[in-house]
């Protein structure tokens, strides 16, 4: 499920704001999850941490820089960083996601929920394609904008000006075609 939603989630169009950009991977799979997705991302530039590299190999992996992280790449380009938790997840998350979508794909629904309640981001996504995140799919008509702002109002505001939303969709496995 993780391979099809990564590489749904990169490669379907790597050029929208939906599309993933960031990989972080918990150490514990790290090996066998990147051996075995890193076939599937033909086409791929892969930016890895130390570890991605020694898994991958160079031949596949380049080193990773401070600002490949934070990076909205709009192409296909990847940036993977090997975790020992879910905690060290949500912190590299806090420190450079975008604010935009982030998404964990886990059977561990503890750690799913924790996700979404720690996670500061307009979507958070478990178990499907980051991909979903757009206006159309949410029903809402061609999309006009996107923020990532928490406060959206100007001039006098009432209640509902000072509330916002956050998404949290959860899924088996959904890809967007």
């Amino acid at each position: 499920m993780a391979s099809a939603i990564l590489v749904n989630a990169k490669t379907q169009r790597p050029s929208v704001c939906n599309a993933a950009e960031s990989l972080v991977v918990h150490r514990a799979v790290a090996d066998r999850f990147l051996r075995q997705v890193a076939p599937r991302l033909d086409g791929v530039e892969i930016r890895g941490d130390d570890e991605t590299v020694s898994i991958l190999g160079s031949d596949r992996v380049s080193p990773a820089t401070e600002d490949d992280y934070g990076r909205e790449f709009l192409d296909l380009i990847l940036s993977v960083k090997v975790v020992d938790d879910l905690g060290q997840a949500i912190d590299h998350i806090r420190r450079y996601g975008s604010g935009h979508t982030e998404a964990i794909v886990t059977s561990d629904l503890d750690a799913a929920r924790r996700f979404q309640l720690e996670v500061d981001a307009a979507a958070v996504v478990v178990n499907a394609s980051t991909r979903f995140i757009d206006g159309e799919e949410f029903g809402f008509g061609a999309e006009i904008g996107i923020s990532t702002q928490k406060l959206h109002a100007r001039g006098p505001m009432g209640l509902r000006e000072l509330t916002t939303t956050k998404y949290l969709l959860t899924g088996t496995g959904q890809i967007r075609s």
